[in-house]
Protein backbone atom coordinates (compact mmCIF):
# COMPACT_ATOMS: atom_id res chain seq x y z
CA UNK A 1 0.00 0.00 0.00
CA UNK A 2 1.24 3.31 -0.37
CA UNK A 3 1.29 6.68 1.89
CA UNK A 4 0.92 10.05 0.54
CA UNK A 5 2.16 12.77 2.24
CA UNK A 6 1.25 16.40 1.47
CA UNK A 7 2.26 19.51 2.98
CA UNK A 8 5.31 18.14 4.15
CA UNK A 9 8.79 19.36 5.36
CA UNK A 10 11.80 18.27 6.88
CA UNK A 11 10.61 17.21 10.04
CA UNK A 12 6.26 16.54 9.50
CA UNK A 13 3.72 16.31 6.85
CA UNK A 14 0.60 17.82 7.69
CA UNK A 15 -1.56 15.18 6.14
CA UNK A 16 -0.31 11.39 5.80
CA UNK A 17 -3.07 9.08 3.64
CA UNK A 18 -2.56 5.30 4.25
CA UNK A 19 -5.32 2.37 3.37
CA UNK A 20 -8.33 5.07 3.15
CA UNK A 21 -7.40 6.79 6.81
CA UNK A 22 -6.12 10.39 6.76
CA UNK A 23 -3.59 11.28 9.58
CA UNK A 24 -3.52 15.00 10.28
CA UNK A 25 -0.71 16.37 12.41
CA UNK A 26 -1.51 18.35 15.07
CA UNK A 27 -3.36 21.93 14.84
CA UNK A 28 -3.19 25.07 15.84
CA UNK A 29 -4.68 28.28 15.69
CA UNK A 30 -2.85 31.27 13.79
CA UNK A 31 -3.88 33.79 16.12
CA UNK A 32 -1.98 32.64 19.24
CA UNK A 33 -3.26 35.96 21.40
CA UNK A 34 -6.78 34.68 21.16
CA UNK A 35 -9.27 32.81 24.09
CA UNK A 36 -9.30 29.43 24.22
CA UNK A 37 -12.84 30.01 22.10
CA UNK A 38 -11.42 31.70 18.87
CA UNK A 39 -8.27 29.17 19.21
CA UNK A 40 -10.10 26.77 18.88
CA UNK A 41 -12.73 27.93 16.00
CA UNK A 42 -9.54 28.70 14.24
CA UNK A 43 -8.00 25.14 14.57
CA UNK A 44 -11.27 23.80 13.44
CA UNK A 45 -10.88 25.61 10.45
CA UNK A 46 -7.63 24.18 9.81
CA UNK A 47 -8.93 20.76 10.11
CA UNK A 48 -11.60 21.12 8.00
CA UNK A 49 -9.50 22.73 5.13
CA UNK A 50 -7.01 19.99 5.62
CA UNK A 51 -9.61 17.10 5.83
CA UNK A 52 -11.01 18.56 2.27
CA UNK A 53 -7.85 18.59 0.64
CA UNK A 54 -7.28 14.79 1.50
CA UNK A 55 -10.39 14.33 0.19
CA UNK A 56 -12.57 13.30 3.32
CA UNK A 57 -14.41 15.68 5.81
CA UNK A 58 -15.60 16.43 9.73
CA UNK A 59 -18.10 13.46 9.19
CA UNK A 60 -16.01 11.19 8.64
CA UNK A 61 -13.78 12.00 11.78
CA UNK A 62 -12.60 8.54 13.74
CA UNK A 63 -10.72 9.79 16.51
CA UNK A 64 -9.18 13.32 17.68
CA UNK A 65 -6.64 13.79 20.71
CA UNK A 66 -7.28 17.58 22.10
CA UNK A 67 -4.62 18.97 23.70
CA UNK A 68 -5.21 21.35 26.32
CA UNK A 69 -2.61 24.33 27.93
CA UNK A 70 -5.15 23.89 30.91
CA UNK A 71 -7.68 21.53 31.18
CA UNK A 72 -9.42 23.37 34.13
CA UNK A 73 -9.49 26.75 32.75
CA UNK A 74 -10.17 25.70 28.98
CA UNK A 75 -11.87 22.49 29.08
CA UNK A 76 -15.71 24.34 28.80
CA UNK A 77 -14.52 27.06 26.27
CA UNK A 78 -13.50 24.48 23.78
CA UNK A 79 -16.31 22.18 24.24
CA UNK A 80 -18.38 25.17 23.58
CA UNK A 81 -17.08 25.27 20.60
CA UNK A 82 -16.24 21.84 19.62
CA UNK A 83 -19.86 21.09 20.77
CA UNK A 84 -21.39 23.96 18.19
CA UNK A 85 -18.76 23.10 14.95
CA UNK A 86 -19.32 18.91 14.87
CA UNK A 87 -22.86 17.68 13.01
CA UNK A 88 -25.00 15.69 15.50
CA UNK A 89 -24.39 12.05 15.35
CA UNK A 90 -20.51 11.75 13.73
CA UNK A 91 -18.75 12.20 17.51
CA UNK A 92 -15.87 10.17 16.73
CA UNK A 93 -13.49 8.96 19.65
CA UNK A 94 -11.79 11.55 21.62
CA UNK A 95 -9.46 11.72 24.03
CA UNK A 96 -8.89 15.05 25.91
CA UNK A 97 -5.68 16.00 27.91
CA UNK A 98 -3.46 19.03 29.49
CA UNK A 99 -0.57 18.91 28.03
CA UNK A 100 2.82 21.38 28.59
CA UNK A 101 2.22 22.61 24.87
CA UNK A 102 5.03 23.88 22.85
CA UNK A 103 4.80 27.42 22.66
CA UNK A 104 3.12 29.42 25.38
CA UNK A 105 0.60 30.86 24.19
CA UNK A 106 -0.76 28.17 22.46
CA UNK A 107 -4.00 26.86 24.66
CA UNK A 108 -5.15 24.23 22.27
CA UNK A 109 -4.17 21.55 19.61
CA UNK A 110 -5.79 19.12 18.04
CA UNK A 111 -4.67 15.91 16.16
CA UNK A 112 -6.98 14.09 13.83
CA UNK A 113 -7.42 10.95 12.43
CA UNK A 114 -10.40 10.61 9.58
CA UNK A 115 -11.64 7.75 7.01
CA UNK A 116 -11.96 8.66 2.73
CA UNK A 117 -15.36 8.09 1.70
Amino acid sequence: MSIQRQHTNARMSQIVIHNSTVYLAGQVADDLSAGIEQQTRETLTHIERLLGEAGTDSTRILSVTIYLKDIDAHFAGMNAVWDAWLPQGVAPARATVQAKLCEPDILVELSVIAALP
